[in-house]
């Protein structure tokens, strides 16, 4: 039991940072890890070129890494925005554009897993028509996904740090999982279950994984407050891990933490050098 039984993952968007994309992967494998995710690493464009996305691919390549998570274009990301696919206009044509770019990238490094942040509320838009819009891209990325053998995630963020995002609850995430597992006969919408922001969102965590496991599809976690590393707040992260796989979790955890003031590399030795590389 405990975090040596799970399997973890980097976050490369928002560890190693302080690195150019390109050199992530390899300092993710020097730190004992096999596998990593990502946002949408290219924030201006949903269609970067492709030599952009074959030197992304050799650099995962080379260092042996497992890309496990990949966002779909998401928009300004980090920054004002929490993804594209419900905001009229402009950004919902830039997810559109994405969806078959990113889906495609995914099979080419063999990664199963795309995350499809929901977006923002907008000013002066009719919610009804962005929840409409909504269906309409996550049922495009959900067949899109399936075609390369991946899953679709839909995330809770927290309020406090994403007011103007509709998803901020457990209930709300996976009734759109559900909307959208109804709406393409596929099943392969699941559940982003992120400890921090559902712990700032006040929710009781045993209770979500106890109701949600089935449904979940990927976790992250950082601790609370700080979204810093486990062991930099309160949260029983170990314990809630634990409690994930009784509950028939067997998937990855991914490490979405803020490495505070120190280097990347030593914000993670509260994780045993041994249960790093993930089997």
């Amino acid at each position: 039991m405990g975090y040596p039984d799970q399997r973890f993952d980097v976050n490369l968007s928002i560890l190693f940072t302080e690195l150019p994309l390109l050199e992530r992967p390899a300092a993710a494998a020097a730190a004992g890890f096999t596998a990593v995710e990502l946002w949408w690493p290219w924030i201006e464009t949903p269609t970067p070129p492709q030599a952009e996305l074959d030197a992304l691919k050799k650099a995962l390549d080379d260092a042996g890494t497992q890309l496990v998570g990949l966002n779909f274009y998401a928009g300004q990301l980090p920054g004002p925005d929490r993804g594209a696919l419900s905001v009229p206009g402009p950004e919902s044509d830039r997810f559109r554009a994405n969806i078959e770019v990113a889906a495609d990238f995914a099979a080419s490094v063999g990664c199963t897993a795309l995350n499809a942040l929901y977006g923002n509320r907008v000013e002066g838009a009719d919610p009804q028509v962005q929840d409409a819009l909504a269906m309409e891209n996550l049922v495009l990325a959900a067949r899109a996904a399936d075609r390369v053998g991946a899953i679709l995630l839909v995330e809770t963020l927290n309020k406090p740090e994403s007011p103007l995002y509709p998803l901020v609850s457990a209930p709300a995430a996976i009734e759109v999982v559900d909307k959208v597992n109804a709406a393409t006969g596929l099943g392969n919408a699941k559940f982003l279950l992120d400890l921090y922001h559902l712990s700032m969102n006040g929710e009781d965590l045993s209770q979500v994984i106890k109701a949600y496991a089935a449904k979940t599809g990927h976790v992250q976690i950082a601790d609370n407050p700080g979204r810093g590393a486990p062991g930099t707040g309160d949260l029983p992260l170990e314990r809630l891990l634990d409690e994930l796989k009784d509950a028939g979790y067997a998937g990855w955890v991914g490490l979405e933490y803020k490495p505070g003031d120190r280097p990347s590399a030593e914000s993670l030795d509260w994780l045993p050098a041994s249960a790093r590389a993930a089997g």
